[in-house]
Order: structure tokens, then sequence, then C-alpha cells
């Protein structure tokens, strides 16, 4: 089965464990990757600085559109007009109001104002899988806090067992030795086993601690009782596959191509800068003389051509920076794509490798099981001594730590997987929740809706709306 079926059938399987009756009120992985979508303010901070971008494609759209302005005015002139020839003086003290209104367009600038308003909408679209980034990252991280409260609560038992164990080990060392069967040297051993114990036991409920608070963190609530997660998700063995469907869909890999195709367009329009632009203008003016008694009106309309020939290099060092900075979009997406590759490479490198340490673990806790049963009952008969009762313990607790540990590790490498190849988002795992929709706002603002249109009163609500959330 392909990667990309592979994957959405684990993700299937993850959503049914949702949508499906439970028996009890404990959460699911399912309900903790809700909370965490639900709950970020990292993805809040990420759609609101989204919807920031669609209002610059708004703001690049407005330079090629009308520009209707008005001013007002009320001038008071004083002093005199003495005239050469026949000596006389005019009192030149006028009250004049002047009401103007001015239209500007810009009606041709080889492109300048169009290639701004397209690399807009390519930052737009970056932003959009910029954001899908920022889901993944955050529901990876709901996967680990997850799995690091349930790993956490499996060290505190295992700690908790091995305190009761090494207190009846204790004791039983303290009885023998009162019937001169051992040492006190026995007893001192035993003795100091138990307070590392119960000091383990201490940093591993310290460590219970912090897994919850991380997990409140990410997922908006105090953990309650933790199912173990469902079956891993399916994984395709084909790790070139996996990097081939990773350079074609990972968000970040796409965010950078529309950042360079954004850059390309900007040095566009920096040259078309260079070129003579094309204006129609219009005034409509009227004046009253409030002592005179006397109103005048009238207007104009006319076309403008122009060129800035010189400006200091000012232009062409733009036109130079806007290529650099296009440059260096090729130089990051270039980045990115081997990052994305590698970052695939790693997550199945970490997935086989906690795998084997699972299987390894799994096996040394049924030897080490054995071993401590066995060496136990010898201590009982006498052939062992308390020493090797211990460290037989200490040898069963470490099997038992390491598999918890490669148990927890192994879902999070799963989910790491798909995160690599950019399918570790709501959509395809299918989770129950109301989706973000990145084209809704930014269809409403395109345009450039004024505030008193039939537009700008829906988009009014949307952020009362964004707003009260």
């Amino acid at each position: 089965m392909p990667l990309g079926l592979r994957v959405m059938a684990g993700a299937c399987a993850l959503a049914l464990s949702v949508a499906a009756p439970r028996a009890s009120t404990a959460e699911t992985l399912a309900d903790a990757l809700v909370g965490a979508y639900t709950h970020s303010g990292l993805l809040e901070q990420n759609r609101a600085l989204l919807r920031a971008a669609d209002e610059d494609v708004a703001v690049a759209a407005a330079a090629l559109k009308p520009v209707l302005r008005w001013s007002t005015s009320l001038t008071q002139n004083f002093g005199q007009v003495r005239t050469a020839a026949s000596r006389t003086t005019i009192d030149n003290d006028d009250l004049t109001a002047a009401v103007n209104l001015i239209a500007e367009m810009v009606l041709y600038d080889f492109g300048s104002r169009s290639f701004r308003i397209e690399a807009a909408k390519e930052t737009v679209l970056a932003t959009r899988e910029a954001l899908l980034d920022i889901e993944q990252q955050i529901l990876l991280r709901a996967v680990q806090a997850y799995m690091g409260v349930i790993e956490a609560q499996e060290f505190v038992a295992l700690r908790e067992n091995n305190v009761r164990l090494l207190t009846q080990e204790q004791r039983a060392a303290q009885d023998r030795f009162e019937v001169g069967e051992v040492t006190r040297t026995d007893v001192a051993l035993a003795q100091a086993q138990l307070a590392q114990a119960r000091s383990g036991l201490a940093a591993a409920r310290g460590d219970l601690v912090s897994s919850i608070e991380e997990y409140r963190n990410i997922v908006g609530r105090t953990p309650g009782p933790l199912r173990q997660p469902p079956s891993l998700p399916a994984i395709a063995e084909d790790v070139n596959g996996a990097k081939a469907l990773a350079v074609r869909t990972h968000p970040s890999l796409k965010s950078a191509q529309h950042q360079v195709a954004a850059a390309d367009l900007l040095v566009r329009a920096t040259l078309s800068d260079m070129k003579p632009t094309i204006n129609l203008s219009g005034r409509l003016a009227a004046t009253e003389n409030l002592n005179a008694n006397e109103f005048n009106r009238g207007g104009s309309i006319g076309l403008e051509a122009g060129q800035t020939i010189y400006q200091g290099g000012a232009l062409s060092a733009t036109a130079r920076r806007a290529q650099a900075q296009a440059d260096a979009q090729r130089g990051n997406l270039h980045v990115v794509r081997n990052n994305v590759q590698q970052d695939v490479g790693n997550a199945y490198a970490t997935l086989t490798t906690v795998q084997a340490q699972l299987a390894a673990s799994v096996r040394q806790v049924r030897a080490a099981s054995i071993g401590f049963d066995g060496i136990r009952e010898e201590a009982r008969l006498g052939a062992r001594t308390t020493l090797d009762v211990l460290d037989a313990e200490q040898a069963l607790l470490d099997a038992q730590s390491l598999q918890v540990s490669a148990r927890a590790a192994v879902y999070v490498a799963a989910y790491r997987i798909l995160a690599s190849t950019g399918r570790l988002t709501a959509k395809n795992l299918g989770l129950p929740v109301q989706l973000y929709d990145p084209a809704e706002y930014y269809n409403l603002v395109k345009d450039g809706p004024v505030k008193r249109s039939k537009q700008g009163k829906q988009l009014d609500r949307v952020l009362r709306a964004l707003q009260k959330d």
C-alpha cells in the first residue's frame, strides 16, 4: 500500500477511537490532540499573522484603485496693497473658505503594482503553509506530552513497587541478622538500597508533576486517567518513498517555494519602478470670500506621465537588494528541502532504533524477572547473599524502566514520521474539530471592502467573533 494510503488508514483508526463509545471516562490520545488543536495560543497567534498577511493583499490591491481625497481650509488675509501709479492703498482683509475634492488613479505603471499584489498573494500562501507546519509541531508536542504523562506514571508505579520490595528485603535482612544468619553489612546494604529507591521515587514523582504541567500547557487541561494509545499509525517501510512524499507535501517546503515566488515578483516590481507611470487626476473646488460675499467653483481633469530619472542610485540599489533577497530565498529553499529529507531519514532511523530497544527490553524484563525470583528464593535457602538479591532487583528495575521508555518513544517516533512527511495535521488525522479555514478571512478582505459596505459589515462580525474567542 502506498505511504499516503497507509498513513490515512492509521489516521482513520485514530479518529474512530474518538467516535466510538467509550466504556470509561479515560482520555485517549485523540482527545489530547483535539485539546491541543483547540487550545493552542501559538496556533491563534499564527492565525492572526495569517490574517495580517491577508490584509497586505488588500493594501497592495488598493494601489490600483482610485484615490479620493477631500480638503478644506479657512484663510484670513490681512494687510494693505499699495499701487505705485495712483498711490492708493487697498485694504486686503478677506476671509476665504475653500473645499476641494481630489481624485487620482494610476492608469499604467508597467506592472509594478500588479507584481506587488501577486507577491502579497504568494506571501499569504507561504504563511498558510507555515501555519500548517506550526499545527504539526503542536500536535506532535501533544503526542509527546500524552506519552510523557503515561511514561511518568509508569515510572512512579515502578518506583513505588521497588520501594515496597526493598522494604521487604530490608526487613528480611534485619530478621536474619537478629537470628545470626547475616551480618550487619547485609542490613546496611539493604538500608542503603531502600534509601536510594525512596530518592528515585521522589524524583519520579517530580517528573510526573512536570509531565502533567507540560500536558496542561499543551492540551489546556489537567490530564485525567489516560488510556494506552491505540495501534501505531501505518508507516511505509520505503524511506525513499517517504522522502519523495515529504518533498511534495511538507508545509515548510511549500512555504519556502511560495517565498521564492514572492521574491521573484518583487524583483520584477522594482524593475518596473524605473519606468514611466501614467496617472489620471481630477479636482473639484469651491471657494467663498465671506467678506465680499463672492462664491466660485470649478474643476479640472488631466493626464500626467512621469518618470524618475535620477534618485541618487536608490532605485538601482532597491532592485539589486530585491534580487539578492530572491537569491537568498532560493538558497533557503535548497536548505529546507535538504532538512525535510534529513528529518524523514532521522525519523525512520529513530523508529527503527526504539523498536529494537523495545523488543530487547521485553526479553530483558522476562530474563531479569526470572533471575530475580530465582536469586531471591536461593537467598532464602542461604545460597545467595543480600547483595545478590539487591543487584537482581536493580537489574529488573532497570529493564522495566527501559521498556517503559522504549514503548513511549516508539509512539513518539511513529508520529514524528507523520510530521516529517507533512501528514500530522488535524485534517489528515480526521480529528473531530472545527477546522480553521484560512481562505474565509482572505475572501472577505482581498478586495479591500470599506467599513460601511455589506462585505465590510460581515467582516466586522467576523472580527468581533475572533476577539470574543
